[in-house]
């Protein structure tokens, strides 16, 4: 009988020492999950194109979600929050100079359409809507 007792002692011990592994492991799966991030290029001639200097735009996301400016153009650009000019540009997010293959992330705390512009180019201008 006292075996018995210490067989049932020990897979209890092992059950219960393994749900607490295993839930741990999936804790720690959740935690590391970064957040939703959508992408957005700036193509080739990206000067010349307007409001399609930015694909795709405009862009739709979700609170808590990001996004991925990537430069694939050749030239120089920015991606700065509201108009070209006004006093609260930048205010909200500016990527500062990209260089030709660099990118920027933001991720947006907040709903609301974000206008956006390239302070270089400043006929360069995208929309981003939070939901």
């Amino acid at each position: 009988m006292h075996t018995l007792n210490v067989v049932v002692g020990v897979v209890v011990a092992t059950l219960l020492l393994t749900s607490l592994v295993f839930s741990n492991f999936t804790v720690l799966a959740q935690e590391a999950t970064p957040s939703l991030v959508k992408d957005v290029t700036i193509p080739m001639n990206a000067a010349t194109m307007g409001d399609k200097a930015y694909s795709p735009n405009p862009i739709d996301v979700k609170v808590g979600e990001g996004v991925t400016w990537s430069n694939d153009d050749s030239q120089i650009h920015t991606a700065t929050s509201g108009a070209a000019g006004a006093a609260d540009a930048g205010s909200v997010f500016d990527s500062g100079i990209m260089s030709p293959g660099a990118t920027f992330d933001f991720v947006f705390p907040t709903a609301g359409t974000y206008e956006y512009h390239c302070t270089m180019h400043p006929q360069m201008v995208g929309t981003v809507n939070v939901s």
